[in-house]
């Protein structure tokens, strides 16, 4: 009979969220970035945080321990509460993710946590049912429930996750031949602040023609058809409100344009800016954004991506 586990570490990636057509509904992972959350069983009966590591690996300045005030603890609760032996927790949370970078911060942290805890569940859950419990994190960071970073980064790939269909999530076929380019410039911006200046109220027009955008870029990947991504990869909504926020991304959208990328947009609430390409091109594409950026003062950093970059997982068990 299999023992009992003790302690998991679970690894979350980051995300593009909102992929410019599908605001709060479609989301995109991420290689090589992300966060990793240490769970273990301890005395008692109540959850805590032992510590959070930045980047850098000192402990970290701005995020809490508190476990009320941590979206990873908020998740792992929210789990442990409704599937756990009523046995003391203790995370430790290692952040690889910058904060406030649009690159689903705050979800990497909340989905390596419920990972980690339901590795510790005598029956685990599966990875779609962990989907509410990570959302419970999410939603305390950016004062919303959407799930375009979450499911990504649970899932993995390309991911379709509008609230009409919680808790069903919707992966979207991968397109041969076409990589992310993320880029960070270093600088942030909050996510709960920057949904709160958004406009409430679209002509039915402009509400036409993004739907139309939106479903022509599934169909778009659905097919594996690369020019129709090329017509579709677009932002009339929010794109407009929230790019001035971001000094260098007209710079960088322009010069990931003329690098040939399909399209190029905000992630999430920015800063980070992403576009799609041909995988031959993306080192091209990345090298273009990173300029640009530079020659608006911001350093920065970027990643390459193929769509079906996967999603999170356990790295081990004790």
């Amino acid at each position: 009979m299999k023992g009992k586990v003790d302690t998991a570490t679970a690894f979350a990636p980051a995300s593009i969220g909102n992929v410019a057509v599908g605001f709060d509904m479609l989301g995109l992972a991420i290689a090589g970035v992300g966060d990793r959350v240490i769970a273990t069983r301890v005395a008692g009966t109540s959850l805590s945080i032992a510590e959070v590591r930045g980047l850098d690996g000192e402990i970290h300045p701005y995020l809490s321990a508190d476990p009320e005030q941590n979206t990873a603890s908020i998740a792992a609760q929210a789990l442990w509460d409704a599937r756990g032996d009523g046995t003391g927790l203790e995370l430790k949370v290692l952040k690889g993710v910058p904060l406030q970078s649009g690159m689903g911060s705050s979800a990497a942290s909340a989905v390596a946590a419920v990972v980690a805890v339901n590795a510790l569940l005598d029956s685990p859950l599966s990875t779609l049912q962990l989907l509410p419990y990570a959302l419970e994190g999410e939603k305390f960071a950016s004062a919303a429930q959407h799930a375009d970073n979450v499911a990504p980064s649970l899932l993995g790939g390309l991911v379709f996750c509008p609230e009409s269909l919680y808790p069903s999530m919707i992966p979207v076929s991968p397109v041969a031949g076409v990589s992310s380019v993320l880029l960070h410039p270093e600088m942030q911006i909050n996510t709960a602040s920057s949904r709160k200046k958004l406009a409430r109220g679209y002509s039915i027009d402009q509400w036409l023609k993004q739907q139309g955008l939106l479903g022509g870029f599934l169909l778009a990947c659905e097919r594996g058809d690369v020019e129709l991504i090329r017509r579709t990869l677009i932002d009339l909504l929010i794109e407009p409100q929230r790019s001035s926020s971001v000094p260098c991304f007209t710079g960088v959208k322009e010069a990931a344009m003329m690098a040939n990328a399909l399209g190029c947009s905000l992630s999430g609430s920015g800063p980070s800016i992403f576009a799609l390409c041909a995988s031959q091109e993306a080192a091209k594409v990345a090298t273009a954004m990173e300029q640009a950026c530079r020659r608006f003062g911001y350093e920065c950093q970027s990643w390459i991506s193929p769509m079906n970059a996967p999603g999170a997982r356990v790295e081990s068990t004790k």
